[in-house]
C-alpha cells in the first residue's frame, strides 16, 4: 500500500456504511472511494472493506458505463427479487 490511509474512526464509518449497503451500491462505493484515493487506492480499500478486486473492478466499470435500468430499479426486470 503506497498510500496514506484514512484515521481508524473514519475506516470504522466507512465498513459500517458498507455492510449497509447492497451489492449493486457495495460495488460502487468501493470504486468511487478506490477511485479517489488514486494510486494504490485499489489496493487500500479492498483490504479496508473486505470486498474482492473483481467487485471493486465491476464497480469501477459500472461507474464508466452504468447499466440502463427503469428509476427505482437496482436489477434488470425479470431478476431474482431483493429481499429486505
Amino acid at each position: 500500500m503506497l498510500i496514506e490511509g484514512y484515521p481508524p474512526e473514519v475506516e470504522a464509518r466507512m465498513k459500517a456504511l458498507y455492510e449497509s449497503l447492497n451489492e449493486k451500491d457495495r460495488r460502487r462505493y468501493a470504486a468511487i472511494e478506490a477511485d479517489k484515493l488514486g494510486h494504490g487506492g485499489q489496493t487500500y480499500i479492498v483490504e479496508l472493506l473486505g470486498c474482492d478486486y473483481k467487485t471493486l473492478r465491476r464497480g469501477l466499470d459500472e461507474l464508466d458505463h452504468p447499466p440502463d435500468l427503469p428509476p427505482g430499479r437496482i436489477r434488470k426486470k425479470g431478476g431474482p427479487p431483493v429481499l429486505s
